[in-house]
């Protein structure tokens, strides 16, 4: 079945970059693949400051108080008929010009992202999407107002955010790791350093840097030197990996992807060369895979 797509109409995407929007649609589709959500879905999502956020706590709810983050639900959603078990009244939110079902409105203030990543420890990145997960999930009928249903929508949240790869450890810190890595790298023919730090789901982090040989099919790359020392230790799932090198964007080979694809099908991939970095998902890395979630045994023939 194909995950049912999450897409935002933005104002304000001033403070976004082009990372950051990938990060948010993909924990908009990743919250829709948890609650299991089937159709496609959308939200107007504004980005502001302090002062607009307060106005419109203060106009739509009577609290004359900034906050981080207001979600408004289109649909009458409620804690016990949520939209992943209200298919039909999900459908009745169905926008013909958007292609998806609309969910409702979102406001977040990037004053309270900022503040809120460095009271906490972690990436402005990070804190966004945990905003972005706890909107969404309102809009789909969760609440915290007592103890049973903020635990509930917790972990729904979480579920999300662990699915779409956003762990409390920080990009930055897994690039710091990786480019460790690469100068360990024993590149003699291709004179190409490369270093790969892997995210456990359990959070534990696993380094590995290229290693050639004079057979040059012996070479292993830094992502499967990371991926086997983690699976040698125990490790089976994980969330994401930073791939870094000094002359170029060092995106995986086809190996290395189909690799890291028996083990983690969903896994977030950060390259980075020097202060540039893009990322992307194994699924759109390596479209149409197989392994043991996608039936090997039939693709190779087997009973």
């Amino acid at each position: 079945m194909t995950p049912a797509t999450f897409t935002f109409e933005i104002e304000g995407g001033e403070f976004l970059s082009p990372s950051d929007l990938k990060t948010i649609q993909r924990v908009g589709q990743c919250c829709l693949s948890v609650e299991g959500v089937e159709r496609p879905c959308c939200a107007y999502l504004l980005l502001t400051d302090d002062e607009t956020i307060q106005t419109i706590n203060k106009e739509q709810r009577g609290i004359d108080r900034s906050t981080d983050v207001l979600s408004f639900p289109s649909a009458p959603f409620t804690t016990a008929h949520t939209a992943g078990t209200e298919p039909e009244l999900l459908a009745r939110e169905w926008d013909a010009y958007a292609h998806a079902c609309r969910l409702g409105d979102i406001v977040i203030s990037w004053d309270h992202v900022c503040r809120q990543a460095e009271e906490f420890g972690h990436s402005q990145t990070r804190e966004l999407s945990y905003l972005i997960a706890h909107s969404i999930f309102h809009l789909m009928g969760y609440d915290h107002m007592i103890d049973h249903d903020k635990e509930s929508m917790r972990k729904m949240e979480e579920k999300a955010l662990e699915k779409a790869g956003i762990t409390r450890v920080s990009d930055d810190e897994l690039i710091a790791k990786a480019k460790e890595a690469m100068q360990y790298s024993y590149s003699p023919y291709s004179k190409y350093k490369v270093g790969a730090c892997l995210l456990s789901s359990d959070g534990r982090m696993f380094t590995g840097c290229n290693i050639e040989n004079a057979s040059y099919g012996d070479t292993l790359c830094a992502e499967r030197t990371a991926l086997f020392k983690a699976v040698s230790e125990g490790a089976r799932s994980f969330s994401v990996i930073a791939i870094a090198a000094e002359k170029s964007m060092p995106w995986p080979c086809g190996l290395c992807r189909q690799a890291l694809n028996e083990f983690s099908p969903d896994l977030r991939v950060i390259v980075a060369c020097g202060d540039e970095r893009d990322e992307s998902t194994l699924p759109e890395l390596l479209p149409h895979s197989f392994g043991p979630s996608t039936g090997t045994s039939e693709y190779l023939g087997k009973d």
